[in-house]
């Protein structure tokens, strides 16, 4: 277990300035021998010491931040487990790479408990093992922020998720902050703490890591449970920590359910122009590349780009020349593929498939639009948090369509009396 030294000049606090004592242990030792803050407050007075701070947890989580535990052996992950067993809370998140790849390549996992940032290379020996134990302890509240991909690369890597999860962005829009708060806004939202952000799109597959890197994974998750400790009580307060719950289980449940390579056509913007005919043919077409990019993990514009998916449906084409004549599919991938292009398109030909179109809103149901995004407005203005918090103009469309005899899943739990009933109402469906 290696402790880095790292310096944060990407941290600031309004009103503070972190510096570096002159002469100081660049080797560990006493973090107040290393660093000190100066606040200076509305009087100009000034404040030397982190000690001296009227909460001294988010000084003592940055300072974590600045020497993060780096576990390199089964002895540190050891170690590292029955630290955590103590916390009832922990910050979790991942760096990974997915440039050309299907699959998204873990680079790092980060856990903190708000005083230690622990980082774990998930291909040290004994690390698969002792991350996935992590993940699978229900008695440990896992925090993570926006962790879509995140849910998505854990469930790849190590077969299962986080349990329980609580999902901070959606606590944050839950408190009327915008439903896509990223972790550093939350941060200088709630904590009034600036995180560097630079290195988003670092190569975190490349070893060594360097020391910027570590830095920058270290902060990402050091704040996590002060975070938490301030979201907990004031969600509690209005009564929508159950919501969280919901939402964060059904965000857990759609990653462990992903979706079939037969729905992978409906991802394809464009496919809602095609005529029936055509789109059963993209149907095919994108389920087959959907299942070659997963076999040869590659991403899915590397075997065909959408584009060009889009081209061949629409042409129907069923020879070798029309191929030629479809912009953006290279040379190489008609050589490939072009066969089994052209007999999948003969195949949906020949078997009649039609699917049916995408539908659209007529004139009158847009108006039944219109007036169900009124409730939504209406009542995510009573309960100060964002539209789509309650409802997404998707599900909306869905309601409309059905004419309320369909009800997407989200729309059912705690949303059903705070706005899905006043939906159906306003569609005229009773009971």
């Amino acid at each position: 277990m290696v402790r880095l030294p790292l310096r944060v000049p990407g941290i600031k606090r309004p009103g503070a300035t972190i510096t570096q004592k002159a002469g100081g242990n660049k080797t560990g030792g006493d973090d107040k021998n290393v660093y000190k803050t100066i606040l200076t407050g509305p009087q100009g007075a000034r404040i030397d010491d982190f000690s001296a701070m009227s909460d001294d947890r988010i000084p003592a989580a940055l300072a974590a931040a600045e020497h993060p535990l780096v576990l390199d052996e089964p002895a540190a992950f050891s170690r590292a487990a029955k630290a955590w067993a103590r916390s009832p809370v922990l910050g979790m998140d991942t760096e990974f790479v997915r440039e050309r790849t299907y699959h998204a390549n873990l680079g790092l996992v980060q856990v903190s408990d708000g005083q230690t940032v622990w980082l774990l290379d998930p291909l040290t020996r004994g690390a698969a093992e002792t991350i996935a134990r992590l993940l699978r302890d229900e008695r440990i509240t896992k925090l993570l922020h926006s962790p879509s991909e995140d849910l998505e690369v854990l469930r790849h890597a190590f077969g299962c998720l986080p349990e329980p999860l609580v999902d901070t962005q959606l606590a944050c829009a839950l408190l009327g902050q915008p439903l896509q708060l990223g972790y550093h806004k939350a941060v200088e939202w709630l904590l009034a703490v600036q995180v560097d952000k630079d290195l988003t799109r670092s190569n975190w597959c490349a070893r060594p890591l360097s020391e910027a890197q570590l830095r920058y994974a270290a902060l990402d998750v050091c704040l996590l449970p002060e975070m938490w400790r301030r979201l907990e009580p004031e969600l509690q307060q209005l009564g929508r920590l159950d919501w969280l719950a919901e939402d964060s289980r059904r965000q857990a449940r759609r990653a462990l359910e992903p979706s079939p390579p037969e729905d992978a056509w409906q991802r394809i913007r464009g496919a809602g122009r095609l005529d029936g005919t055509s789109l059963a043919i993209l149907q095919r077409l994108a389920g087959w590349r959907e299942r070659v990019a997963q076999e040869r993990n590659r991403p899915r514009g590397f075997i065909i780009p959408d584009a060009a998916l889009l081209q061949i449906a629409r042409l129907k084409a069923t020879e070798p020349d029309r191929l030629e004549s479809i912009e953006g599919l290279h040379r190489r991938a008609r050589e490939r593929h072009g066969k089994a292009l052209l007999g999948m398109v003969r195949q949906s030909l020949e078997s009649g498939a039609r699917v049916a179109p995408l539908p659209s809103l007529a004139p009158a149901q847009r108006r039944t639009l219109a007036a169900l995004r009124s409730v939504v407005e209406r009542e995510a203005r009573a309960l100060g948090v964002e539209p789509a918090v309650l409802a997404s103009r998707r599900e909306l469309e869905t309601l409309v369509h059905s004419g309320g005899d369909e009800i997407p899943e989200r729309l059912s739990g705690w949303r059903l009396p705070v706005v899905t009933r006043r939906l159906l109402q306003e569609l005229g469906v009773t009971g």
